[in-house]
């Protein structure tokens, strides 16, 4: 009996972090050391749009005021767009551990987190989480988005508003050059509160930004329902090392859209 007491506790207050495999200091539901927190860099880069903030190897992609070539072609659907750090080394594996190996504790760390990378310049009346799938959701048990929005909505002091449905359970973004995601997210979401969304300006929330197709796609969504504003706030975002006329990523990281 004691073991299996020991066992039960050994999982809902993890002994060992789960990054660095030091010993945890104190009672936690979070499995990750303060140290580990920490060591999460911001995002910066030395060349980047000023609107979606997309990195680039160079400024030629940019025109003479900074803009990008897919935000300069109105492809980038939102406003504006805002990721804490990259998704990579310590950011990477703890949003792994939030995301594919279930621990919803890591949400209010990494919401946290998430909210040093609020535009502080811009207002914003509600809060709205990429949805999921519900056959997706279903299959997770949670939706990650709705978890780091809930978080950014008490943070900011604004309701969390439910403003999309993902209609369809569309692909894996990872293999699809930025083309193919655009077209693979066609018709995938809808407005679900026409009524609230008009004339509102939204902040939508996701863990990780890559192509920026998912995000895209909301915002010209929620946009269509008459939004008025939409920025983008995630906690990651996938390093695209764009070159001029290059519109691929690095690499494709497994779950990021």
């Amino acid at each position: 009996m004691d073991r299996v007491a020991g066992k039960l506790f050994g999982i809902v207050f993890p002994d060992e972090c789960r990054i660095c495999e030091e010993s945890l200091r104190g009672v936690s539901r979070v499995p990750v050391c303060q140290r580990c927190l920490s060591s999460v860099e911001p995002f910066s880069a030395d060349h980047y749009c000023v609107r979606c903030r997309t990195p680039f190897l160079n400024a030629s992609p940019l025109d003479e005021e900074g803009v990008c070539t897919l935000c300069r072609h109105g492809l980038n659907g939102f406003d504006s767009a805002h990721s804490y750090g990259a998704y990579d080394g310590p950011l990477r594996e703890l949003i792994h551990l939030f995301k594919y190996e279930k621990i919803q504790t890591l949400a209010a760390p990494l919401g946290r987190l998430m909210m040093r990378a609020m535009p502080l310049d811009q207002t914003f009346d509600a809060v709205v989480p990429v949805p999921m799938h519900w056959r997706r959701r279903l299959e997770r048990g949670f939706n990650q988005a709705e978890l780091l929005a809930n978080h950014a909505a008490k943070a900011a002091g604004i309701p969390l508003l439910r403003a999309l449905k993902r209609k369809k359970r569309t692909a894996a973004q990872a293999s699809l050059t930025s083309a193919e995601r655009r077209g693979n997210l066609a018709n995938a979401f809808e407005a679900a509160k026409p009524e609230k969304i008009r004339g509102a300006r939204l902040l939508l929330i996701d863990d990780v930004l890559t192509s920026g197709a998912t995000a895209g796609r909301c915002a010209m969504v929620l946009k269509k329902a008459g939004a008025t504003q939409v920025s983008v706030l995630t906690l990651a975002r996938a390093d695209r090392l764009y070159w001029a006329g290059t519109l691929e990523p690095k690499s494709n990281a497994a779950g990021v859209s």
